[in-house]
């Protein structure tokens, strides 16, 4: 049964001895096919060269709907947050409370450094005028994803925060996530969607102003539109994104049950979803195939959980936890689960993850909701290079430098000696300058 309930089920070792499938472990998730590059490239061109039309047009084609404004009003926005069912806005208002008091304490703080008496060298956070955050739809409707973006641009002091969110039938994103959108403070709101919607805040319509940077998850299209338009040189994106992942360390001390569930959560995702499981002990990775097998058949998206176990999961066993946690880092997960009795020594060791949750009390789902901590987080092995969304993606940093009348002339020899020897004479020129003032 574990052969047909997962990818792959074996020691780190055997793996290892299959290149290929190591290789598509490891770089599982591969660039988007050239038949959604070409599309993506499509759409772009026709935004920038259409606008609001193009974006019409993109809704009548995509979501079979007419759209006469794309901008939602601040109205239908505060009535659909009076109408959440009140559990539901408490929860969402708990989330909100919670990220923000997190992204408050990640604020970067400006540093000013004396390298040499009378030089003065400082670097100042600055908050981007205007960004953009997009809320995937189309299989369901992500409250979340507002949150995570827009509270902490609101906390970074952005000056203006809008959101983009496909149209539902009725010509306007879901009601959820417009009071999310109202209750953590976006400015404003476009029913929009897919890869119209990263074209239209990176060049600008007439009705959808142009952002300095745009964050927030989406499928396949989004995320090759936002690589497009960063690699245009256009706007900055948060990181690039892909299926949700994760990956677990656990020893024998955990419970088999809770990393089956885990496992199985991130697993409803997509069918493209990765979950793997690292242990060192053959015994426990077997318990956890067992519990995953009694489980599946209950899991209402079991359809889904399933084919995302058979195409990308592996189970593995290595000689040593210090081996898993290596494996780990190769890996690069966008969630890496710590679990058993000893996790919470592991997480000194752990490098290149997008998030780390250290013990199996400490579930992916309180992170992907409520912990405070961003669920916006890179993938496909984007962590060896990128972070998960903070305050610092909401800034710029401006560098400022004073250098003092004695300071600049005793500058001024040295300077010049570089600047000639890259022959720079107009540069040494400058600084000699200087030094005939002391």
């Amino acid at each position: 049964m574990s052969a047909q309930l997962v990818r792959f089920i074996g020691s780190l070792a055997e793996l290892r001895q299959r290149p290929t499938l190591l290789r598509e472990v490891l770089e599982r998730s591969s660039p988007s096919d050239q038949s959604v590059r070409s599309a993506t490239a499509m759409i772009l061109d026709r935004v920038r060269r259409d606008g609001d039309d193009a974006l019409k047009a993109l809704a009548r084609e995509f979501d079979g709907v007419e759209i006469e404004s794309l901008e939602v009003t601040p109205r239908v926005r505060r009535r659909a947050l009076e109408d959440l069912a009140a559990p539901l806005r408490a929860s969402l208002e708990r989330a909100a409370t919670n990220i923000r008091t997190a992204h408050r304490a990640f604020i970067p703080v400006a540093v000013e450094i004396e390298t040499e008496p009378g030089i003065v060298v400082g670097r100042r956070p600055d908050p981007l005028d205007i960004v953009g955050v997009y809320a995937p739809g189309g299989r369901g409707a992500y409250p979340s994803s507002v949150l995570m973006g827009v509270v902490p641009a609101r906390v970074a002091g952005v000056g203006t925060v809008i959101l983009c969110s496909p149209p539902g039938r009725n010509g306007a994103p879901s009601p959820v996530v417009l009071a999310a959108a109202e209750l953590s403070g976006a400015d404003r709101v476009f029913a929009v969607g897919g890869a119209g919607a990263i074209a239209a805040m990176a060049y600008g319509t007439t009705s959808i102003p142009s952002v300095r940077r745009i964050v927030g998850p989406g499928n396949a299209w989004v995320a090759e539109a936002k690589l497009q338009v960063q690699a245009g040189g256009t706007v900055a994106i948060d990181s690039p994104a892909g299926p949700s992942e994760l990956l677990v360390v656990a020893d024998a001390g955990a419970d088999p049950t809770v990393v089956a569930r885990e496992l199985m959560a991130q697993a409803e995702h997509d069918p493209r979803a990765s979950v793997l499981l690292v242990t060192d002990d053959e015994a426990f990775a077997r318990r956890t195939v067992a519990a995953i097998s009694v489980a599946l058949p209950r899991a209402q998206r079991c359809g889904i959980i399933r084919s995302a176990l058979l195409d990308r999961c592996a189970v593995l066993w290595a000689p040593t936890l210090h081996e898993a946690i290596a494996f780990a880092s190769d890996y690069a997960p966008e969630h890496l689960l710590l679990a058993g009795l000893r996790a919470e020594l592991l997480l000194s060791d752990v490098r290149n993850a997008g998030t780390v949750f250290v013990g199996e009390t400490s579930s992916v789902a309180f992170g992907d909701y409520m912990t405070g901590a961003n669920h916006v987080l890179p993938t496909g092995g984007a962590a060896r290079s990128y972070s998960g969304l903070s305050t610092g993606d909401f800034m710029r940093w401006t560098t400022y430098q004073r250098v003092g009348r004695s300071a600049a002339a005793a500058l001024a020899t040295d300077v010049a000696e570089l600047a000639e020897s890259e022959e720079l004479t107009a540069h040494a020129a400058a600084a000699r300058a200087w030094g005939a003032t002391q």
